[in-house]
């Protein structure tokens, strides 16, 4: 290999020996927030569902997040975006970043205009 992968995780907070240790500390990163996830699918806490946030519950929210982390991750260390140029990491990290962001923008708008309708009562058309 031209190259030894780096050992480390969370910016060099931790450090592994091999790779092998690396890969069960990072399978153990998202194994906890993938619990974390579940554990909140199934309490449902009363004030996050209660609460919204942009026209969305705060428990979506955290959904939406937690999984964006998961998935920047599993790109970061096992697709070794970290031993990339910084320019490359940058398209394939922010391209989808906008696009999603463009797309959530777009389901909450286009959701609330269709909710608001259904609200306020519509015209059925006959022809």
């Amino acid at each position: 290999m031209a190259h030894d992968h780096k050992l480390e995780i969370f910016r060099g907070l931790v450090k592994f020996k091999s790779n092998i240790s690396k890969i069960w500390g990072v399978l153990i990163f998202l194994s906890i927030i993938t619990t974390i996830e579940v554990i909140l699918g199934i309490i449902r806490p009363a004030f996050l569902v209660e609460t919204s946030f942009l026209g969305m519950h705060l428990l979506n929210w955290i959904f939406i997040i937690l999984t964006l982390v998961k998935a920047y991750y599993i790109a970061w260390d096992f697709m070794h975006l970290r031993d990339e140029k910084t320019a490359l990491r940058r398209v394939i990290v922010w391209t989808p970043i906008f696009l999603v962001s463009y797309l959530i923008f777009i389901l909450l708008f286009e959701a609330d205009y269709i909710h608001e309708v259904y609200k306020e009562g519509f015209i059925k058309w006959n022809f």
